[in-house]
């Protein structure tokens, strides 16, 4: 059995301390999986194999912008978070899924990538970076980690996000790639909870059985 919270729009230090609290007690098998899902303020992070230079603006622009600016322990570059975005963070124990990182960031993708075809959006994989795209364009980040076997961080989806923010950023440290987002794509405002109860539903074939709370 796995849990998923809805936690609505939480400050990304925030959330971060929750998911260290819930990443121990997983790691205790003090309770399941947990997948929390939300919505960050404008905030960009930069993951540890990611570089300062893929900000494209000084500290002193982001902050008169009201952007938050985080150095984190996730893999990958450079990511942008806002609203409009639902963003995931799966708490997951590895050791009883084989200890397949690989095959969890696959999972992870055909979770996201079949809630897109719910929106009649033909969304795919990159062989060589991990994320769902669409003709190129990033339509969702995914930057993990994971310790002692239980993951943490996870996946950002661009739902109604502002793209400008994007043009602050090499998304995921790419000069050449763009960002895309569902109301780009389709041309109109969308659902954040219809998209949520997609997800939830693909994330329950994909891992397995999950509750509210």
């Amino acid at each position: 059995m796995s849990l998923v919270w809805e936690l609505g729009l939480v400050e990304y230090d925030k959330a971060y301390q929750l998911q260290r609290k819930l990443h121990r007690q997983r790691l205790m098998e003090e309770i399941p999986d947990v997948l929390l899902l939300l919505e960050h303020p404008p905030t960009i992070t930069i993951g540890k194999s990611g570089c300062i230079e893929n900000v494209l603006v000084s500290r002193e622009a982001l902050s008169k912008q009201g952007i938050s600016l985080f150095f984190i322990d996730r893999g990958g570059d450079a990511t942008y978070h806002g609203p409009g975005q639902i963003v995931g963070y799966p708490i997951v124990d590895l050791k009883q899924r084989g200890k397949d990182i690989r095959r969890f960031v696959h999972d992870i993708e055909e979770v996201i990538i079949r809630t897109m075809a719910d929106f009649s959006i033909k969304a795919s994989r990159d062989e060589t970076h991990p994320g769902v795209w669409v003709d190129g364009d990033e339509l969702a980040a995914i930057g993990l980690a994971v310790r002692r076997w239980v993951s943490m961080h996870g996946f950002a989806i661009n739902v109604n996000a502002d793209l400008e923010h994007f043009f602050l950023i090499n998304p995921c440290g790419f000069s050449n790639r763009k960002a895309t987002s569902m109301i780009k794509l389709l041309g109109h405002k969308v659902s954040m909870k219809e998209v949520t109860g997609s997800l939830i539903s693909h994330f329950s074939e994909v891992f397995g059985v999950l509750s509210a709370s």
